[in-house]
């Protein structure tokens, strides 16, 4: 698996944590790394890149998805399926050498191991409207 692969899905992990403290401690960031002891780096500092950003923006990104989201309130969302979105969302603000191709497929394929049946084809038509505002002319 990827650096920022593994990174993505470690973010989600954070960002379900982060969920129900609504807290983002260092002492909670690094007990989660040093239960795992195995990961790099590289996919820590990317992790956290995405984790703190989701937090430091999160009315941003909310408000985003929100516009995207037809009929769908933030808070009804599947916690795994919302958080999949954050760091989606907040990725094709700020991460801008990652294609927007490769941010919604890598939001589908976490969708898909970690959401219910239908996460993905939600993800997937929430970001690609989200995509288009924010990438206009990229490719999806």
């Amino acid at each position: 698996m990827g650096t920022r692969r593994r990174a993505r899905e470690c973010a989600l992990q954070l960002l379900y944590m982060w969920e129900f403290h609504r807290s983002l401690s260092h002492a909670g960031t690094s007990a989660f790394w040093t239960d795992r002891p195995q990961e790099e780096v590289a996919t820590q500092d990317f992790s956290n890149v995405l984790v703190e950003g989701v937090v430091r923006r999160l009315e941003e990104v909310d408000e985003l998805i929100r516009k995207a989201s037809l009929n769908w309130r933030i808070d009804r969302m599947a916690t795994v399926d919302r958080n999949i979105l954050r760091l989606a969302t907040f990725e094709l603000m700020e991460v801008t050498d990652t294609p927007m191709k490769v941010v919604l497929n890598e939001a589908i394929e976490l969708s898909k191991r970690y959401g219910s049946e239908d996460s993905s084809a939600f993800v997937n038509g929430v970001l690609d409207k989200i995509g288009s505002t924010l990438r206009p002319g990229q490719k999806k």
